[in-house]
């Protein structure tokens, strides 16, 4: 069993305070609720800032397609073993970005993808967390050979940050998914 923070509560907009609790206002504007991770996050407004602000960079300006975004974030979460965010990218991609269930369903199961091109970016997303960013000049040229450019490997670099925060709070927390979510549960082997 990993350690789990038990000192911190899960923040509620009631139970927030400063920028926490403006912060967490902001995401129920713009969701329709509070996610747990959010909460989480919360108790470190400037974690939970930085997520949200390094994630909306992310989607509008790294020129990933939303299906592209959703194979990256979904393999990366897969990768790093996070049942939350493996949830919560997979109903996002099957109710917001319109990800075809058999792609997300392949990353979630580990198996390859039909769709060559994204199968060469959920590999190089992939290298590039088991590598630590270190992806041998095979793994670029693969990725290059399938239409993407190194202003995407550094995209791509963008995208594990994210990951890393969202995955690793998550971990520490052992954050409850959320009932929004519940229909794409996953739990890592």
């Amino acid at each position: 069993m990993t350690y789990k923070i038990n000192t911190l509560p899960l923040l509620s907009i009631e139970g927030a305070t400063g920028k926490a609790k403006a912060l967490l206002e902001k995401a129920k504007q713009s969701l329709g609720f509070v996610p747990n991770m959010y909460g989480a996050m919360a108790n470190e407004p400037a974690l939970l800032e930085v997520y949200l602000s390094a994630y909306a960079t992310f989607r509008a300006e790294c020129g990933f397609s939303p299906v592209e975004q959703e194979v990256i974030f979904l393999v990366i979460s897969r990768d790093n073993g996070c049942d939350y965010c493996v949830a919560a990218h997979s109903f996002v991609a099957d109710h917001m970005s319109k990800v075809p269930a058999s792609i997300t369903d392949a990353i979630r199961d580990g198996r390859p993808i039909d769709d060559p091109k994204l199968a060469a970016l959920a590999t190089f997303a992939s290298r590039m967390v088991a590598s630590r960013g270190r992806p041998s000049d095979a793994d670029v040229a693969a990725f290059k050979a399938a239409g993407y450019g190194e202003r995407n490997i550094l995209g791509v670099i963008l995208a594990i940050s994210v990951k890393t925060l969202s995955n690793y709070t998550n971990h520490v927390f052992h954050t409850p998914v959320d009932e929004a979510f519940a229909s794409r549960l996953w739990k890592a082997a």
